[in-house]
C-alpha cells in the first residue's frame, strides 16, 4: 500500500466520522512530559529518548523509557514518558493516582502548570522535585480547522460528548475544543473517566454544543 492509498483511506474514514458527527476517543493513562533540563537530571547529560511506538497525534509518541513519581503518601512506578521533549516538565495523573501518592493535582490543560501540585519524580540517574507540575487533565478534542469548521466549533470552547455505544452510556461535560493544524481528531480522556463508562480506545461520542468557554 503506498502512501497516496494510505491517505485515501484516512480521508474516507474521517469523511464517515464527519457525517455521523462522531468524534473518536483515547484513552490516556498516566505519563510525563519532560524538558531538556529534567531529561538530563533524571537520565545523565546527553541523554536521548528511544521512541517505543507513535501516539495518534502527529508527531507525539510513547517512549521506552519510564520513571517513578511520588507525592507525599506513596509513589507510583513506570510512568511512562511522552516525547518529544516540552519547553516545561509536567506529570498527568488520574483521581486514583492522586490519592494513592497523597496529591491534589487540579484538573487543568495541558500545559497550564502554573499553581498546580508538587511532586517529585525519579529516574535511574537522580531524582526532580518539582513545586509545580503535577495535573488532571482536562478532558479534550484535538481537532484540526476544518474539523472545527465542521462541527462548527472554536478553539477554547466548551462541549459535551455523549458515548452511548458501550454497556455503560454516559456524557462528559466540559470537555474542551483544542484547535490546531498540527492535530488530528481524537478526544482525550483519562483512566477514571473511562472506567466510569467503560469506554475504551476507539469508541466514539457525539459532540454537544454548549454556550461557555472553561477558564
Amino acid at each position: 500500500m503506498n502512501q497516496l492509498d494510505i491517505e485515501r483511506i484516512v480521508d474516507e474514514v474521517i469523511g464517515t466520522i464527519h457525517n455521523t458527527g462522531e468524534i473518536p476517543i483515547g484513552v490516556s493513562a498516566r505519563h510525563c512530559h519532560l524538558n531538556q533540563p529534567s531529561l538530563d537530571i533524571l537520565f545523565g547529560k546527553g541523554y536521548e529518548l528511544t521512541k517505543k511506538k507513535s501516539l495518534s497525534q502527529p508527531g507525539q509518541f510513547a517512549c521506552e523509557e519510564t520513571v517513578m513519581i511520588a507525592g507525599p503518601r506513596g509513589s507510583i512506578s513506570n510512568v511512562r514518558i511522552l516525547g518529544p521533549l516540552r519547553s516545561a516538565t509536567q506529570v498527568e495523573i488520574s483521581q486514583t493516582d492522586a490519592f494513592k501518592i497523597g496529591a491534589k493535582p487540579p484538573i487543568r490543560q495541558s500545559g497550564h502548570i502554573k499553581s498546580s501540585s508538587p511532586v517529585t519524580i525519579i529516574g535511574p540517574k537522580a531524582s526532580l522535585h518539582l513545586d509545580e507540575g503535577l495535573i488532571i487533565a482536562q478532558a479534550h478534542i484535538h481537532m484540526a480547522p476544518k474539523d472545527a469548521e465542521h462541527f462548527n466549533v472554536q478553539n477554547g470552547e466548551v462541549v459535551e460528548v455523549a458515548v452511548e455505544s458501550g454497556p455503560r452510556p454516559i456524557k462528559f461535560s466540559k470537555t474542551v475544543i483544542r484547535v490546531s493544524e498540527k492535530y488530528q481528531l481524537e478526544m482525550h480522556i483519562d483512566t477514571d473517566e473511562a472506567n466510569a463508562g467503560s469506554v475504551k480506545t476507539g469508541q466514539s461520542g457525539k459532540l454537544i454544543k454548549q454556550e461557555s468557554r472553561y477558564g
